[in-house]
């Protein structure tokens, strides 16, 4: 299904921007597990909308309802969890010129193309970011499952707007990466700059886009398989998956083409019994099999299409070229909300990947 990510550990995600409810049907989770609720709804709370002038002014409080797959010790049970998550502030009016005519850089005329007059054009219908809040919902739950293993997952803005980040150690990260309710960046100073950035597109009636970089450690090594099933073909196609993605790199990733084997290659080394490397610019993964060294990924996000500015676009029905202004509330820069996103995708990939090494 189009819809669902994962082979032991399934997440599959429903409803439309505007729909009355959104939510996702996760399988596999270890029966007997006790979902912490309260950080779940703070992991929900760092993507929800309306809580930042950087961000839509769309208010959800994506308020999460499990309606199945719990017993009544709050506890897994074994069978599928099921969250939804209720639309409460939609304006649906904002769109009905986009019946007609596409927003340049959006999927509406790909979606005319698929599925013509039926496409649910409110909000985005299904190609909207709002999808994402489920993703979070089933992340925020593989990251308790990766906590009781050991595994970490934290993400940051490396890049916004040109402005780059402090980046983490590769080989020793340090956890949390920043403050909770802060901006998510490792540098006060460069954050401050980023949202500079993204109020002074706010206000052209235009966006920008930026870089999430995404760490995890803890992964015991020797998870995955060659060729087409290793660490980074699984993560890669999960997180285009996400609205406005439009590259992932691991370690060096494309700089690697302009360096010597002598300057990539990681030397290997003991510490503390264990098999490491000096360095990580494999960010975890050889032959796309896991090393037990922290995976470390970049993910490249566009800027909004939707923005104020008047743009050119075409009538579906009289084939012209016509002026379009996009209405609605939309991010002027949705790397911010993104971060915890990337995080939800790599946590649910991982934990998928353990729960196949366990069987």
């Amino acid at each position: 299904m189009s819809n669902t990510l994962g082979n032991k550990l399934r997440v599959t995600v429903f409803g439309q921007s505007h729909a009355p409810a959104i939510g996702a049907v996760v399988e596999g989770l270890p029966a007997g597990m006790r979902p912490d609720m309260e950080a779940l709804s703070a992991f929900m709370r760092r993507r929800a909308p309306g809580r930042d002038a950087t961000a839509t002014a769309r208010s959800e409080a994506d308020a999460v309802e499990i309606i199945a797959g719990l017993n009544e010790h709050g506890e897994t049970c074994g069978a599928p969890v099921v969250g939804v998550i209720r639309n409460t502030d939609t304006r649906s009016r904002d769109y009905s010129n986009l019946y007609r005519s596409p927003r340049p850089g959006h999927a509406d005329f790909a979606a005319w193309e698929k599925f013509g007059d039926a496409r649910d054009v409110r909000g985005g219908g299904q190609f909207s970011g709002r999808l994402t809040a489920p993703l979070c919902f089933a992340g925020a739950l593989a990251m308790q499952f990766l906590q009781e293993k050991g595994v970490a997952v934290a993400a940051h803005i490396a890049r916004l707007a040109g402005i780059e980040d402090d980046a983490p150690d590769p080989v020793h990260p340090v956890f949390p990466l920043y403050a909770p309710d802060a901006f998510p960046v490792v540098n006060a100073e460069a954050g401050e700059k980023m949202r500079a950035a993204i109020l002074e597109a706010k206000r052209a009636g235009d966006s920008v886009g930026g870089v999430v970089r995404v760490l995890a450690t803890g992964m015991p090594a020797g998870l995955g398989d060659p060729m087409f099933d290793g660490l980074e073909n699984r993560l890669a196609a999960a997180l285009f998956g996400i609205p406005a993605v439009r590259g992932v790199e691991f370690g060096e990733g494309f700089r690697a083409a302009d360096m010597r084997g002598s300057e990539h290659n990681d030397a290997f080394t003991v510490e503390d019994g264990r098999i490491v490397t000096k360095t990580n610019r494999h960010a975890g993964a050889l032959g796309g099999i896991t090393t037990g060294m922290p995976v470390v990924c970049r993910v490249a996000f566009k800027p909004t299409p939707s923005i104020a500015i008047e743009q050119k676009s075409v009538d579906l029905q009289t084939r012209k070229e016509i002026p379009l202004v996009v209405g609605g509330r939309h991010d002027p820069c949705i790397v911010p909300r993104a971060v915890s996103v990337v995080e939800a995708v790599t946590a649910l990939v991982l934990a998928d990947m353990i729960l196949e090494g366990a069987m």
